[in-house]
């Protein structure tokens, strides 16, 4: 079984800075990509970033400049550092990672989700 998950989220005044985080445990063989998505009130989800296990980054455009996705190997964590939060990011937060477990299995696995909320 594995399991996502999620640190952080909070409510934060435009222009501040939030860091979550995201850790997996479980009977993890590997990782693969990791990312964020987030969901917005009666919004699809969306891609916010993902990371490639060396390390390979890839930012929507609404973030990149603001947002720095990064991972930890050893510690089978993704984390996303948000900064110059803007009343548009609030949202709910969602880890993802592809996890090949030890049946190698490959799948993706989803945190519960954590709430950001920018004020303005």
């Amino acid at each position: 079984q594995v399991q996502l998950v999620e640190s952080g989220g909070g409510l934060v005044q435009a222009g501040g800075s939030l860091r979550l985080s995201c850790a997996a445990s479980g009977s993890i063989f590997s990782i693969n990509a990791m990312g964020w998505y987030r969901q917005a009130p009666g919004k699809q989800r969306e891609l916010v970033a993902d990371i490639t296990r060396d390390g390979k980054t890839n930012y929507s455009e609404s973030v990149k400049g603001r947002f720095i996705i990064s991972r930890d190997n050893a510690k089978k964590t993704v984390y996303l550092q948000m900064n110059s939060l803007i009343p548009e990011d609030t949202a709910v937060y969602y880890c993802a990672a592809e996890i090949r477990t030890y049946t190698l299995s490959l799948n993706t696995y989803w945190g519960q989700g954590t709430q950001v909320i920018v004020s303005s």
